[in-house]
């Protein structure tokens, strides 16, 4: 059994920590006949037990967004907590993806631009990413969703990555594809196919991205990744995908992760699964495993719990 935490109702779950408190940001999950209206958050001091701060993020007359908030990422910088995140627009149902501004990592976080998405191509765009090289250069990812990307007669979701400027809100690059869905089990679904909820960590000067592919809503859904020696690509994806997936009578639809430290720097990746295995949808629970990069692989522990006590 993975180690799960017991939080459901959610989906996409990001954890950072700031100092000794981890913050955990996640897509709340939408009830029938209801709408996802905003974010959440929770935070703990041992990755088991969480506390819930409240709504860290609420859909106002500054939102460009009417519904389907979706994967808030949450990181620090210029002395301010900037919220990432994916909401459908008012106008036209489109999908676009936002930023907003915190002082505290409870929130309340407010819109920096009001009633506009963070960037706007034209074409529907989910689960923003974040990443801080050690040059100093910022380097964003996202995923073009395949909802209105045809791409060779299917819909396909690809992964692009592009350089922020010092405030995290603007484009300084154009936008480069690095990841599409290509290997078999990107493929079991058919004529609609996604790569998504991108994540990238560093080690020993190789890029580890990790995505998700396959449908959130079923048993499809996976975790894999793609090693690159630049953080702009190219990625070449590992042999051993999915790093993890379902499992008959034991985890259902593993996808969206985040991965964290803790206080000794030792590496965790959250992701969620399917609270009723038997009954997929989009009602998710929190898992939190061990996450281990050796001889360029990842792989993941159960067992951090064990090590917590």
């Amino acid at each position: 059994m993975r180690n799960i935490v017991g939080l459901t109702g959610i989906g996409d779950p990001y954890i950072i920590r700031f100092k000794d408190t981890y913050y955990l940001y996640a897509t709340t999950f939408r009830k029938i006949g209801g709408t996802i209206d905003g974010f959440n958050c929770w935070y703990s001091t041992d990755m088991i037990n969480w506390t819930l701060a409240g709504k860290a993020y609420e859909k106002n007359n500054r939102s460009f967004g009417d519904t389907d908030f979706w994967a808030p990422e949450v990181v620090y910088a210029n002395g301010k907590y900037i919220m990432h995140y994916s909401a459908r627009l008012n106008e036209n149902n489109s999908l676009r993806i936002g930023v907003a501004y915190a002082d505290r990592p409870e929130g309340p976080f407010i819109d920096v631009f009001d009633k506009k998405p963070m960037f706007d191509f034209g074409f529907a765009a989910i689960d923003g990413h974040v990443y801080f090289a050690e040059d100093g250069h910022i380097y964003f990812y996202y995923s073009k969703d395949c909802s209105e990307n045809i791409f060779e007669g299917r819909h396909e979701s690809h992964i692009y990555v592009v350089e922020l400027d010092k405030t995290l809100t603007k484009f300084m690059t154009t936008p480069k594809i690095v990841i599409k869905p290509e290997q078999d089990w990107e493929a079991v679904t058919g004529d609609w196919r996604w790569t998504e909820g991108p994540f990238v960590v560093k080690d020993n000067d190789l890029y580890y991205m990790m995505y998700s592919a396959g449908f959130y809503y079923a048993p499809t859904y996976s975790i894999g990744y793609a090693v690159s020696d630049s953080p702009l690509g190219p990625f070449k994806k590992s042999e051993n995908n999915p790093l993890i997936k379902s499992i008959d009578k034991v985890i259902s639809g593993p996808g969206h992760n985040s991965v964290f430290t803790d206080m000794d720097n030792n590496l965790y990746m959250a992701y969620h699964i399917h609270t009723d295995m038997n009954n997929p949808s989009e009602d998710r629970q929190l898992v939190i495993d061990r996450l281990y990069i050796e001889d360029q692989k990842l792989w993941l522990s159960e067992d951090f719990k064990k090590e917590e006590k």
